[in-house]
């Protein structure tokens, strides 16, 4: 069950072990069958990073649709909303580091939230993302929720095969570096207000996606 004061509070949620089980090897084989080099895809990728494309395989399909994961998704975005895209990542040893960012809400906020499912185990060995509760809404007498060069109050989770962390785009994370050389494979997945429908479909073709995009999930 989601608490939704605190998901609006907090920005994100963990879901722990949201994916059944029996579905983590199809969906790590789709991902190794969908890797492609930064020069196969519309628009370069980067250089330390294994990108897959895999949005058209059924498995992966069904995880974007689970039942926990889109009622968190509803509870960010508050109105119709439609899956936007789903990509394959992974860090390579020695890469991935990334500094705390924002990928922005695009007309208001909470329009767009993005969900990390992770298909190995991971930690700060790995470079499991971190992130910054809270820093997703401005805070009373600011123009901006927070210094994105300030780490100090970042968390960075360690979990299993089969956690999902959903989160609001306008939330402060960030991937780290992959120390241990252990693979840290991954679904990031985008979901988009209803609204923002007709500017998906202008970039669709330069972030890869062939999925179909036309159905609409209510919150």
């Amino acid at each position: 069950m989601i608490d939704r004061d605190t998901l609006h509070r907090d920005g994100y949620a963990l879901l722990r072990q949201a994916i059944p089980a029996d579905w983590l090897e199809a969906l790590r084989i789709a991902f190794d069958t969908g890797v492609l080099p930064s020069d196969r895809w519309p628009t370069p990728r980067g250089p330390d990073w294994r990108h897959s494309l895999l949005d058209l395989d059924p498995t992966v399909q069904a995880v974007c649709r689970l039942p926990a994961l889109l009622a968190a998704v509803g509870a960010l975005i508050g109105e119709r909303y439609f899956l936007a895209q789903v990509e394959g990542r992974e860090p390579l040893p020695g890469g991935g580091h990334q500094g705390l960012h924002r990928d922005f809400s695009a007309e208001r906020p909470g329009d767009t939230v993005n969900a990390l499912v992770f298909l190995d185990d991971y930690g700060p060995g790995n470079g499991a993302t971190r992130f910054v509760p809270g820093t997703h809404r401005p805070v009373a007498g600011s123009t901006s929720p927070s210094d994105p060069a300030d780490e100090s109050r970042a968390l960075q989770p360690e979990g299993r095969a089969g956690d999902i962390l959903v989160f609001d785009a306008d939330l402060l994370h960030a991937a780290s570096r992959n120390v241990s050389g252990a693979r840290r494979r991954s679904l990031l997945i985008g979901y988009r207000a209803e609204p923002l429908y007709a500017a998906h479909l202008r970039s669709a073709g330069l972030r890869g996606v062939r999925m179909d995009t036309s159905g609409r999930f209510d919150p």
